[in-house]
């Protein structure tokens, strides 16, 4: 009988830390001033109405209100036209 465990190659036990992303503050729910309504990677909801843009593209409240998700069209460069979700507070 072996005295000590089988030392195996651990290559994927390391896991990285959960970056916790998604919606914050759903439709209808009030917030406050600086309140994190969405984190997210690259612009998936566009900031509307008393919200704003981070740099890591988390939305965020500038006003007290109530949250409220809708769409808004954009116009690409190529003239082509793209329907986004958009982020305001009432």
């Amino acid at each position: 009988m072996a005295h000590k465990k089988a030392g195996g190659a651990a290559s994927n036990l390391n896991d990285s830390q959960p970056k916790y992303l998604g919606v914050k503050k759903s439709d209808g729910s009030t917030v406050k001033v600086g309140n994190i309504i969405v984190r997210q990677r690259g612009s998936v909801c566009l900031a509307g109405e008393n919200t704003k843009m981070g740099k890591d593209h988390t939305i965020f409240a500038i006003k007290a209100g109530t949250v409220a998700f809708g769409q808004r069209t954009k116009q690409n460069f190529d003239g082509t036209r793209s329907v986004h979700k958009e982020v305001t507070v009432k």
